[in-house]
């Protein structure tokens, strides 16, 4: 796996670490053990670590258990396991002075737990620890080619699915939310994601506006308006879609206003779009729109959200949020409306920022009408 995406990405960590003078990174299993090591695991109660020094190669220190599949998954060549019976601090003491790392700063991943993290402290007393968010924050909001590609495709099991969900029609009316919400699911791996990157939302009728209602036993009725938001991943990267719909039947009055005037501010806001752009220029394009309508105060929620690893992630859209816009960067733009007890509305694509304005990463229609 020379040369690989995840290879890349390391080298670039390193050299931020040095412009900081931070001596290594220590990473947990976690969405940063798979941007840089190619490894996506789940965190448990055994030790497992990746050790990224400033300059070197980098050393996983995993459990014998896993150790066939990290070699199998990582550009890494030295992995390092320890057995059940074994003390793994021991492994992990000699992983880092190999890897230089006596003294100076170690950056943890943010998500490690306190026990591993009070151990790490114990073998390196004389070492000072910080977040390793400074290093790979940075890295990982600007996507590469390999990560554009998998979100895109994720994009497109989503577009997918919901033309499915479109294709029902008036056969909607009468499941329930949990039932759509299942039907969602299937046609998402269907349509070659894996999983779903989030539990889906189907919110019919005055749950929708609840803006994360998520799903219930609730029957779609005719002239109910739903609104669906839900995602799969492809190679770990997850798609993120909201289209609120209306099966069959008229829908309540003011309801067809609304969604006008939410996909307008869709569009303002997608227009907003293009490196050197503040993120909450975007936001203020969508929430200018609402507001003129007379929907200010409905809007209760940013604008968008950055998508990559995580499926919440910087840049945020949001007011308040001067950070300038890049090339690469991926969120979200979902304007939403949402009356209590009544309805709400919400349309949602991914987009990626390009050298001149942006890519949608979904293209299915964005009116109410299945």
């Amino acid at each position: 796996m020379s040369d690989s995406p995840f290879e890349r990405r390391t080298r670039a960590a390193q050299a931020r670490l040095r412009e900081r003078d931070a001596a290594a990174l220590a990473l947990f299993p976690s969405p940063n053990t798979y941007y840089l090591g190619g490894v996506h695991e789940e965190p448990g109660e055994r030790h497992f670590f990746l050790f990224v020094p400033a300059s070197g190669d980098p050393v996983f220190v995993v459990p014998e258990l896993y150790g066939a599949q990290v070699r199998d998954a990582t550009w890494v060549d030295d992995v390092r396991t320890w057995v059940d019976d074994a003390d793994p601090l021991a492994v992990v003491d000699d992983a880092l002075a190999d890897c230089g790392v006596e003294d100076g700063t170690v950056l943890l991943d943010p998500t490690m737990h306190a026990r591993f993290t009070l151990d790490l402290r114990d073998v390196r007393p004389d070492c000072e620890f910080a977040l390793a968010d400074a290093v790979l924050s940075e890295l990982r909001v600007r996507k590469d080619d390999a990560e554009l590609d998998a979100l895109r495709r994720a994009g497109r099991a989503a577009d997918a699915a919901m033309r499915d969900v479109r294709d029902l029609g008036a056969d909607a009316v009468g499941m329930t939310e949990s039932e759509l919400a299942r039907y969602v699911e299937e046609r998402l791996v269907a349509h070659g994601g894996t999983g779903t990157s989030f539990e889906p939302i189907v919110a019919s009728g005055p749950n929708a506006a609840n803006p994360h209602h998520g799903h219930g036993e609730r029957e779609i009725g005719a002239g109910d308006p739903v609104t669906l938001d839900f995602g799969t991943h492809v190679n770990h990267y997850p798609s993120d879609q909201t289209r609120t719909v209306v099966f069959a039947g008229d829908p309540p009055e003011g309801y067809a206003e609304a969604h006008e005037a939410v996909v307008d501010a869709h569009h303002a806001a997608v227009d907003a779009v293009e490196p050197g752009v503040p993120a909450e220029d975007v936001d203020a394009a969508a929430r200018d729109v609402l507001e003129a309508a007379g929907y200010g105060e409905a809007f209760v929620h940013r604008t968008g959200h950055g998508v990559g690893l995580d499926v919440h992630e910087e840049p945020y859209i949001v007011a308040g949020n001067d950070r300038v816009l890049e090339e690469g960067m991926v969120f979200s733009v979902e304007p939403g409306v949402y009356l209590e007890g009544r309805w709400g509305v919400r349309v949602e694509d991914l987009v990626v920022v390009t050298a001149d304005g942006c890519e949608r990463l979904n293209d299915t229609p964005r009116g109410w009408r299945v």
